[in-house]
């Protein structure tokens, strides 16, 4: 079965986006930052990575790889309105975990994966 929208089966199309994040929680421990959580679930969805950044803020990552820009850049693929469920989830984060920070950001980062050439990380700060 084809993952939607993907043309791909789901394990492969699944195997693609576990590697971005596995590149996207490398590039932010190379940041200094700490990841807390990956993949976390809850009745109204996923957080990829929840990051401690190297200035204590606490940082929501939306992770999305892809394999060609044939459908834009990977960030592109991050909208107002998944922009506001991601905000949703990390309130249900922190309730979960019971924290309460000062403040907290989401960020979006795009992993493109093209043969032949080395991974391409874009990294949004701040989309929400």
């Amino acid at each position: 079965m084809a993952m939607e929208g993907t043309g791909m089966p789901w394990r492969e199309a699944r195997g693609v986006g576990d590697h971005g994040e596995d590149l996207a929680c490398e590039h932010l421990e190379a940041l200094g930052w700490q990841v807390l959580d990956r993949n976390w679930r809850c009745k109204e969805g996923e957080l990829d990575v929840v990051a401690l950044s190297d200035d204590g803020e606490l940082v929501f990552c939306e992770v999305k790889t892809r394999r060609s820009t044939r459908c834009g850049l990977p960030v592109e693929a991050v909208g107002h309105e998944k922009a506001r469920r991601l905000r949703r989830l990390a309130w249900a984060w922190l309730r979960e975990h019971d924290r309460r920070p000062d403040r907290f950001r989401i960020d979006v980062i795009g992993v493109l994966l093209t043969a032949g050439d080395p991974p391409a990380l874009h990294h949004l700060r701040a989309v929400a």
